[in-house]
């Protein structure tokens, strides 16, 4: 071994010196050392893996892998990950808590060293079974043992900054777009939705909430069903960026000019929304900064170590798509 004989050790020094287990003198290991910088050595991080019975990889189970606001966090992930020695496994569950259930299977079976689960509809108790297996840091939950770590925004709260900024711009018949029905994130954005009415004194009237499903065509059908119905609005609030650029399209081909007609608000702030016509005003999620968060969270759980994490809180971006009433 190169580092061994630059240095005037054997090669078995040198292994336990990288590996934290051999009690030497400091001049040895200051040669060791020194034998690394000048040679540029970079140990074998996956052949180090396997002899504390790690296997490098962790899994990450995502709901949608075509979603745009999966691909911020998972870009987060990756370079979470850059120089651990650590690969990634992707695999889908798809918003279905029996697919999810068996795609944590399948990572076990392949024995991952830790699981990330992105949102998701697994309860709680479900994942808690599953860390004491291998750790498992969740978003969109809020739980913290030795094995289970979430992390959660607060949707509710940012629900509420859509809606007063508007009211705030005299809007009185503020539309929503809700998220799919019985999901964890559109339940709570539907509360900060009521909340805002009720604390500005405006009476909630459930004919202006129209259910979507964060896709880009239900944000699209919802309103034209309020169209249909005859309601009356001069704002819409959309769950989602994707929902709100369905809405954006619907009202371009009715000819409704945005925000002069109506205003309009989504909720992630994803890439997209800084260069849509016009720049989409909306709730900033700090989605990169969760995946980063959640992998070294993830890599703590597997070293034993202390995990030291804050989430950046959700912010209201202002863009062109809201104005004052006239």
């Amino acid at each position: 071994m190169d580092v061994a004989r630059h240095a005037g050790v054997s090669p078995s020094t040198v292994s336990r010196i990288l590996n934290g287990t051999a009690k030497v003198s400091d001049d040895k290991r200051a040669a060791v050392m020194a034998a690394i910088e000048k040679m540029h050595f970079a140990p074998n991080q996956m052949a180090q893996g396997l002899k504390k019975g790690r296997s490098m990889t962790i899994g990450i189970v995502v709901q949608d892998i075509s979603s745009p606001f999966f691909d911020e966090t998972l870009r987060g992930v990756d370079d979470g990950l850059k120089g651990t020695g650590y690969a990634s496994v992707i695999v889908s569950g798809h918003w279905n808590a029996v697919e999810e259930t068996e795609r944590i299977r399948l990572l076990l079976a392949r024995k991952v060293d830790g699981i990330i689960v992105l949102s998701g509809h697994l309860p709680d108790d479900t994942i808690l079974q599953f860390a004491s297996q291998r750790p498992i840091v969740s978003t969109g939950r809020d739980m913290h043992t030795k094995s289970a770590l979430g992390f959660k925004l607060d949707n509710e709260n940012g629900a509420f900054m859509a809606v007063r900024h508007l009211v705030e711009l005299g809007h009185r018949r503020i539309a929503f777009v809700t998220g799919p029905s019985h999901h964890r994130d559109a339940d709570e954005r539907l509360v900060g939705y009521k909340r805002a009415l009720a604390e500005s004194d405006l009476e909630y009237d459930e004919k202006l909430v129209v259910g979507g499903d964060f896709h880009e065509s239900g944000g699209l059908l919802a309103v034209n069903h309020l169209f249909e119905t005859n309601q009356q609005f001069t704002a819409v609030f959309a769950a989602n960026d994707l929902s709100a650029y369905g809405v954006r399209l619907c009202l371009y081909r009715k000819g409704i000019r945005v925000p002069d007609d109506i205003s309009l608000v989504g909720f992630d702030d994803l890439p997209g929304s800084s260069y849509t016509t016009p720049p989409l005003t909306t709730i900033r999620q700090p989605l990169y900064d969760m995946g980063r968060i959640a992998t070294n969270a993830l890599l703590a759980l597997i070293n034993g170590e202390p995990v030291m994490a804050q989430i950046p809180p959700l912010e209201l971006v202002v863009r062109e798509t809201t104005r004052r009433v006239r």
